[in-house]
C-alpha cells in the first residue's frame, strides 16, 4: 500500500493502531504529510487504552492543537483519563475550560472521564459539579461517581449515592458492585457486603475474578476469614489478582501462617507471584520473622527487578528489620530511589524497635529536610515517641508531641496519647502519667492503661494501679493480662486475699489465661507451638533448634525473670 502511493492514510493508521505496534504505528502516523483529527484521535485512543502510554497522549494532544485542528467528543476522553493517570490536574483543567468552549460538556463519554480525572486528582467537589450538571444520567455516569468517592477513600458518600441509584431505578452492574464493595471493606460494612453478594447469586452474574476478588478483599477488611475462604475456593479460575486478595487478607488479619502457605500454594498452581503478592507475604513474614522466605522473596524480586518498586522495597525493609536484620534493613533504605512516607516510617520505627532512638531521631531530622516527597504524618511521630519512650527521654518526647500540631497541624490519636503515657510511666512519672490520662480529649483505650499497669506493677504503685485496674476490668472483661498483672500488684504489695480475688473472679468469668505462641523456621517451613505444648512428639530437628537457642540465649547472658511466669 505505501509503494502503491495508498491515498488514505489517515484512514490506514486505524488499522495499523489494531497491530498493537507502538514503534510501526508512530513511524506511520510521522509520515502522513496532513494527518487530521480522526487520525490524532486514533493515536489518542491507542496511546491511552492499547499502550497505556498516557506522557505521549498529551504530547500528540497539544500537537494536534499546534497545527490547528480542533478537538472534539472523541478527543477529551482519552486525554482526561491520560490525565487521570498522571495526575495532571492543571492540564486536565486547561482541557475542560476548552470543552466547555467547543460546547461538548454536554457529552456522555466526556463527562464520565472529566468525573474520573477529577476524582483521581483528588478533587471530589469538582467531579461531584460534573455529575450534578449531567441532565440525563446513565448507568456509566453513576458508576464513575460511585468508583471515585470508593478509590478515594470516601466510602460513606460511595454506599450513599449507591442508594441514590437504586432509587433511580438503576440496576447496578459489575463496575458498580466491585467499587460498593471497596467502599463495604473500607466500612466494615458485612451486612452491605453480603448483600451484594446474594445480588450476584441471584442475578446469576459470573463470579469472575474482577467481582470474586472484590468479594475476597471485602470480607478479608471485615475480617471473616472463612467467607473470604468460601468465595475463593468456589472460583474455578484463579489469575494473581485473585490469589493476592485471599493473601493479602490472611496478612491483615494477623494469619500470616495461612498467607504463607497460600503463597506456596500459588506457586505450585503455576501463578507467577507479582509486586502485590510480595508486599503482602512480607508482611506476613515480618510478623511471624520468616527471615529466610524473606531472603527469598527479595531474591525473586530483584531477578524480576521489582526490588526498585517503592512498595516492595519499603515492605523489604519493613521485614528486614523485624526479622531482626536491621543492617540489611538500612542498606535497602538507603539505596531506595525514590522514598515516599511509609519507607521513612517504616525505618525511623525499626531503629526506635531495635533499641537506636538517637538514630531513629536522626532520620526524622532527615525526613523533615531531604524528604521532599514525604511529609512527616501521623504515623511517622510513632515512630519517633516510640524512640523517646525507648530512650527514656522525656523532655525530647514533650517537644515532639508538641511538634506534631505547631509544625505539622497533626492532631494527636489514641497511639501518640498512648506512647507519652509509657514514656511517663516508664520514666516513674506514674502520677503525672494518670492526669495525662484524665486529660485526654478522648477515652482512653486498653493499650494506654495496659501500659500504665504494667507500669505500677514495675514500680508497686498499688495507689494508681487500683485507679486503672478498676477501668481496664470494666473495658475489657475477657482480657486474661489484666487480671494477672493485678494479681501481681497486690501480690508486690503482700495484699494476698486481694490478690487471691482476682484469680477467683477471673475463673468466674470464665476468662482464660492466653498461652504464650512462638514459631521457628526449619528448612523455609513455619512451626508453631505453644506454651505448655508437649515437645516430645515433635522431630528431632525441633529440639536441635530448641537445643540452639538456648545456647545462644546463655552465651548472650539471658536470665529468665521467674516471677513473671
Amino acid at each position: 500500500m505505501l509503494i502503491n502511493s495508498f491515498q488514505n492514510p489517515n484512514f490506514l493508521l486505524c488499522k495499523i493502531i489494531d497491530l498493537k505496534n507502538l514503534d510501526y504505528a508512530s513511524l506511520f502516523f510521522s509520515r502522513i504529510p496532513q494527518p487530521n483529527d480522526y487520525a490524532f484521535n486514533v493515536m489518542l485512543r491507542g496511546l491511552t487504552t492499547t499502550w497505556q502510554n498516557y506522557s505521549a497522549t498529551l504530547h500528540f494532544y497539544y500537537q494536534m492543537k499546534s497545527l490547528g485542528l480542533k478537538p472534539n467528543k472523541f478527543t477529551y476522553p482519552f486525554l482526561f483519563i491520560a490525565c487521570a493517570n498522571l495526575l495532571q490536574l492543571s492540564h486536565g483543567q486547561s482541557a475542560h475550560s476548552s470543552v466547555f468552549k467547543l460546547g461538548l460538556d454536554v457529552d456522555h463519554h466526556t463527562a464520565h472521564s472529566l468525573i474520573t480525572m477529577y476524582a483521581r486528582c483528588g478533587e471530589l467537589h469538582s467531579a461531584r459539579k460534573v455529575f450534578d450538571e449531567i441532565s440525563e444520567r446513565d448507568l456509566v455516569s453513576w458508576n464513575s461517581m460511585i468508583s471515585g468517592y470508593s478509590r478515594m477513600g470516601y466510602a460513606s458518600e460511595a454506599v450513599w449515592l449507591f442508594g441514590k441509584m437504586r432509587d433511580e431505578g438503576f440496576v447496578p452492574d459489575e463496575m458498580t458492585l466491585v467499587s460498593l464493595l471497596g467502599a463495604c471493606g473500607d466500612l466494615g460494612d458485612i451486612s452491605l457486603g453480603r448483600w451484594v453478594e446474594g445480588f450476584v447469586v441471584e442475578n446469576k452474574m459470573k463470579l469472575n475474578s474482577f467481582i470474586g476478588s472484590a468479594l475476597i478483599g471485602m470480607y478479608g477488611k471485615c475480617g471473616d476469614l472463612v467467607s473470604a475462604r468460601r468465595i475463593f475456593d468456589g472460583m474455578q479460575r484463579k489469575d494473581a489478582v485473585t490469589w493476592n486478595a485471599m493473601i493479602t487478607g490472611y496478612a491483615q488479619n494477623g494469619m500470616s501462617d495461612e498467607a504463607i502457605k497460600l503463597f506456596h500454594a500459588m506457586k505450585d498452581a503455576g501463578v507467577n507471584p507479582d509486586k502485590i503478592t510480595l508486599v503482602g507475604v512480607l508482611s506476613a513474614c515480618a510478623s511471624i520473622g520468616a527471615l529466610d522466605l524473606g531472603k527469598w522473596i527479595d531474591t525473586y524480586a530483584s531477578e524480576r527487578g521489582l526490588q526498585h518498586d517503592i512498595f516492595v522495597s519499603t515492605a523489604l525493609v519493613d521485614m528486614y528489620a523485624k526479622c531482626g536484620s536491621l543492617e540489611e534493613a538500612k542498606r535497602l533504605f538507603e539505596n531506595m530511589q525514590l522514598k515516599n512516607e511509609v519507607s521513612w516510617n517504616a525505618m525511623i520505627s525499626a531503629l526506635a524497635f531495635h533499641g537506636r532512638p538517637r538514630e531513629a531521631l536522626s532520620l526524622f531530622e532527615r525526613m523533615s529536610t531531604e524528604g521532599k516527597d514525604a511529609c512527616p504524618n501521623d504515623v511517622t511521630f510513632v515512630g519517633v515517641l516510640s524512640a523517646c519512650v525507648h530512650a527514656g527521654l522525656v523532655d525530647e518526647g514533650w517537644r515532639y508531641f508538641d511538634l506534631m500540631n505547631s509544625s505539622y497541624g497533626l492532631t494527636p490519636k489514641i497511639e501518640h496519647y498512648s506512647c507519652m503515657v509509657d514514656l511517663l510511666a516508664r520514666a516513674g512519672q506514674l502520677y503525672e502519667a494518670w492526669d495525662f490520662i484524665e486529660k485526654m480529649p478522648e477515652k482512653p483505650d486498653g493499650i494506654v492503661l495496659g501500659a500504665l499497669l504494667g507500669a505500677c506493677q514495675k514500680r508497686k504503685n498499688l495507689e494508681v494501679g487500683e485507679r486503672v485496674m478498676q477501668l481496664l476490668l470494666e473495658m475489657e472483661p475477657r482480657n486474661s493480662g489484666n487480671y494477672v498483672i493485678s494479681s501481681k500488684i497486690y501480690a508486690n504489695s503482700r495484699r494476698w486475699d486481694d490478690s487471691a480475688k482476682m484469680r477467683v473472679l477471673m475463673r468466674e468469668r470464665g476468662v482464660n489465661k492466653t498461652p504464650g505462641c512462638s514459631w521457628i523456621e526449619i528448612e523455609t517451613q513455619l512451626y508453631e507451638f505453644l506454651a505448655g505444648d508437649d515437645l516430645l512428639c515433635h522431630s528431632i530437628e525441633y529440639h536441635q533448634v530448641f537445643d540452639l537457642l538456648n545456647v545462644e540465649m546463655k552465651r548472650e547472658g539471658y536470665i529468665p525473670k521467674l516471677d513473671c511466669l
